[in-house]
Protein backbone atom coordinates (compact mmCIF):
# COMPACT_ATOMS: atom_id res chain seq x y z
CA UNK A 1 0.00 0.00 0.00
CA UNK A 2 0.89 3.51 -0.97
CA UNK A 3 2.16 5.78 1.73
CA UNK A 4 -0.35 8.22 2.99
CA UNK A 5 0.31 12.13 2.98
CA UNK A 6 -1.52 15.45 4.02
CA UNK A 7 -1.58 18.55 3.10
CA UNK A 8 -2.80 21.63 4.31
CA UNK A 9 -4.10 24.23 1.99
CA UNK A 10 -5.42 27.74 1.23
CA UNK A 11 -7.28 28.43 -1.72
CA UNK A 12 -8.00 32.14 -2.72
CA UNK A 13 -10.38 33.44 -5.45
CA UNK A 14 -13.85 33.05 -6.28
CA UNK A 15 -14.50 30.21 -3.63
CA UNK A 16 -17.40 31.13 -1.51
CA UNK A 17 -20.69 31.43 -2.38
CA UNK A 18 -20.14 29.65 -4.93
CA UNK A 19 -20.30 25.67 -3.65
CA UNK A 20 -16.48 24.98 -3.54
CA UNK A 21 -16.87 23.29 -0.42
CA UNK A 22 -19.27 20.70 -1.79
CA UNK A 23 -17.12 20.79 -5.10
CA UNK A 24 -14.01 20.00 -2.85
CA UNK A 25 -15.67 17.60 -0.68
CA UNK A 26 -17.45 15.35 -3.33
CA UNK A 27 -14.14 15.10 -5.35
CA UNK A 28 -11.97 14.16 -2.68
CA UNK A 29 -14.77 11.53 -1.36
CA UNK A 30 -14.96 10.13 -5.14
CA UNK A 31 -11.00 10.05 -5.02
CA UNK A 32 -10.64 7.89 -1.65
CA UNK A 33 -9.46 11.28 0.24
CA UNK A 34 -10.08 12.02 3.88
CA UNK A 35 -9.84 15.89 5.19
CA UNK A 36 -12.02 19.24 5.82
CA UNK A 37 -12.47 21.83 4.06
CA UNK A 38 -13.54 25.68 5.83
CA UNK A 39 -14.92 28.71 4.64
CA UNK A 40 -12.58 31.56 6.28
CA UNK A 41 -13.64 35.32 7.53
CA UNK A 42 -11.30 36.82 4.85
CA UNK A 43 -12.60 35.19 1.68
CA UNK A 44 -10.46 32.54 1.29
CA UNK A 45 -11.17 28.65 1.88
CA UNK A 46 -8.55 26.56 3.86
CA UNK A 47 -8.60 22.60 4.11
CA UNK A 48 -6.74 19.71 4.91
CA UNK A 49 -6.44 16.68 2.43
CA UNK A 50 -4.88 13.47 2.99
CA UNK A 51 -4.76 9.89 1.26
CA UNK A 52 -1.76 8.68 -1.47
CA UNK A 53 -0.58 11.02 -3.45
CA UNK A 54 -1.45 11.03 -6.90
CA UNK A 55 -5.10 11.41 -5.57
CA UNK A 56 -3.99 14.64 -3.51
CA UNK A 57 -2.21 15.48 -7.21
CA UNK A 58 -5.70 14.66 -9.01
CA UNK A 59 -8.10 16.43 -6.62
CA UNK A 60 -5.61 19.57 -6.67
CA UNK A 61 -6.10 19.58 -10.15
CA UNK A 62 -9.38 19.59 -10.13
CA UNK A 63 -9.76 22.69 -7.31
CA UNK A 64 -7.58 24.58 -9.65
CA UNK A 65 -9.53 24.23 -12.85
CA UNK A 66 -12.88 24.98 -10.93
CA UNK A 67 -16.14 25.23 -13.23
CA UNK A 68 -18.51 27.74 -14.10
CA UNK A 69 -18.94 29.02 -10.85
CA UNK A 70 -15.89 28.58 -8.95
CA UNK A 71 -12.52 30.14 -10.17
CA UNK A 72 -9.20 29.64 -8.17
CA UNK A 73 -6.47 32.31 -8.36
CA UNK A 74 -4.03 30.43 -5.74
CA UNK A 75 -3.94 27.11 -4.12
CA UNK A 76 -0.86 26.85 -1.56
CA UNK A 77 -0.68 23.36 0.18
CA UNK A 78 2.47 22.76 2.87
CA UNK A 79 2.75 19.33 4.44
CA UNK A 80 1.64 18.23 8.01
CA UNK A 81 1.70 15.25 9.57
CA UNK A 82 -1.00 12.04 8.74
CA UNK A 83 -3.86 11.32 10.99
CA UNK A 84 -4.08 8.09 11.37
CA UNK A 85 -7.64 7.24 12.49
CA UNK A 86 -9.33 9.53 9.92
CA UNK A 87 -11.80 7.92 7.81
CA UNK A 88 -14.19 10.67 6.17
CA UNK A 89 -13.55 14.07 4.26
CA UNK A 90 -16.30 16.54 5.86
CA UNK A 91 -17.09 20.52 5.55
CA UNK A 92 -16.10 22.22 8.50
CA UNK A 93 -18.56 25.36 9.76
Amino acid sequence: MEELVRYFGTAEGRVQGVGFRMFVQQHAMELGLTGWVRNMEDGSVTMEIQGRQEKIDRLTDFIRQGNFFIRVSSLSLESRSVLPNEDRFVVRY
